[in-house]
């Protein structure tokens, strides 16, 4: 499976469709703090858009507004601006946090004309919400999670994420430290051997790696370990059993590192799930 494909699968990308159509007026989201990211597709017309305390951003042209993390933001629009909308919720594996997540900028603003490939993904999306048939819900669903995968893959492509797990994942020496971590996070990961794979001395290792990922390699490290370790206690799996799966010898080992990551223990962690 390609790193991309792992990244998603690990994380579990999910997408709710839960708007198609015209927007008249004024539309708020995350006013409950809801722990969900958001992406607006503007199909057409005109749109303002409010969020991260900046002033209003006026888009006149297809666009995707993509918020990959809970984020207040508004979208606002008059009769007249004919402005239509496919409108999604975006969650990762249930959890406040994700690596994913906060791979990407706080929002992304892209015209379609970009990536006009893109545009084939809406209008299947648009084709499956005119249509009354059986799965219409988990249709649309489906597609829109192929269009931010796809929309993921044309940034990578074009190098456009400049910051994070993602761009570490395009860089020519720290992608194979990446999917070395990735693949085997109980192994012993020192310094000198993350340098090592990325054929550097430590201190240029480290200093590009908190360049381009926005966190050091050890931090970077104990945060999949955590994000590996919420997956597999999901699955059932004991504290103990998923403490070896990461790199810690004992579940007291892990619980320390989990109260200090999260702010709970794993069992805290999992009981609050189902709040």
């Amino acid at each position: 499976m390609d790193h991309l494909s792992q990244i998603i699968d690990h994380f579990k990308l999910t997408a709710g469709v839960f708007y198609t159509g015209k927007l008249c007026g004024l539309s708020h989201f995350n006013e409950n703090e809801a722990l969900e990211g958001h992406i607006h597709l503007l199909r057409s017309g005109v749109l303002a858009v409010n969020g991260l305390d900046k002033s209003p951003l006026v888009l006149d042209q297809p666009s995707i507004i993509f918020l990959p993390r809970p984020t207040k933001h508004s979208l606002k629009a008059r009769e007249i601006d004919n402005a239509e909308l496919i409108c999604a919720n975006i969650t990762y594996d249930s959890s406040s946090t994700s690596l994913l997540a906060d791979a990407l900028p706080d929002m992304l603003i892209l015209p379609l004309e970009s990536s006009p490939f893109l545009q084939t993904n809406i209008d299947w999306i648009i084709s499956e919400a005119g249509d009354e048939q059986q799965g219409r819900q988990a249709v649309m669903n489906r597609l829109m999670e192929i269009f931010i995968i796809n929309m993921l893959r044309s940034l990578l492509v074009k190098g456009e994420l400049a910051r994070g797990m993602l761009a570490g994942l395009m860089h020519p020496q720290l992608k194979q430290v990446l999917q070395q971590l990735h693949n085997a996070p109980q192994e012993n990961w020192s310094l000198n051997k993350m340098a090592e794979l990325a054929l550097m001395s430590r201190s240029k290792f480290a200093e590009i790696f908190k360049t381009v990922i926005g966190q050091t390699p050890n931090d970077y490290l104990v945060s999949w370990r955590v994000a590996t370790a919420q997956s597999l206690l999901k699955q059932g799996k004991s504290v103990s059993l998923v403490a070896n799966s990461v790199g810690y010898d004992t579940a007291s080992a892990l619980a320390r590192v989990f109260r200090k990551t999260c702010g709970m223990s794993p069992k805290q962690w999992l009981d609050s799930l189902s709040l």
